[in-house]
């Protein structure tokens, strides 16, 4: 094999790494982030935990909606004091202020980003699409705790005021996320 062979080849396979590691990389980021809380990724539980502190965090509720969506989107409480490791209940409210059906999806994230591991939700509404008649309204409820393991990180311990940050994108309805009902209509 000539060394201008050799050269081709090895710039072939990276070319063939580089477009593998790219193809990876969206799904690793997206599993990185769940499993280690980075950049504010909360955590998915089943159920709260059965211990429960006397230590109090406060919870923000924020609510934002991508300009693409014509919706009206907002927490229908702003802050809300919860033990750590409490089981917590919070609603979001949205309207379609559109003529149309449309279908959102919900991204979010927590504050400060160090306690994204140990935000924990059991139910939320950002798990599905949410799909929305023209002037419908509905209530979307988040059930969360925060894990007690917190007061035990030296670098998280600190934390007692958290923010739980949401956005509303448009999507494309999928047709297996229109057959689940999450949200309470309550038009």
């Amino acid at each position: 094999m000539s060394r201008n062979s050799r050269t081709v080849l090895g710039l072939v396979g990276v070319v063939v790494t580089m477009a593998a590691l790219a193809w990876v990389a969206v799904p690793f980021y997206s599993w990185f982030c769940r499993v280690t809380g980075f950049a504010g990724t909360t955590q998915i539980s089943s159920a709260a935990p059965d211990t429960v502190l006397d230590e109090v965090v406060r919870v923000r509720f924020d609510a934002n909606v991508d300009k693409n969506l014509d919706w009206t989107f907002r927490p229908m409480q702003t802050k809300m004091e919860v033990r750590i490791g409490e089981d917590a209940m919070a609603f979001y409210e949205a309207v379609n202020n559109s003529d149309e059906t449309i279908t959102g999806t919900a991204s979010y994230n927590v504050a400060p980003e160090v306690v994204g591991y140990y935000f924990d939700k059991i139910q939320c509404f950002c798990f599905t699409e949410q799909t929305l008649e023209p002037g419908e309204r509905v209530e979307m409820p988040v059930n969360f705790y925060v894990d007690p393991e917190l007061v035990d990180d030296r670098d998280a311990n600190w934390v007692r005021d958290i923010t739980l940050s949401y956005t509303f994108h448009r999507t494309e309805p999928k047709q297996a996320a229109l057959d689940v009902a999450p949200a309470k209509n309550v038009n």
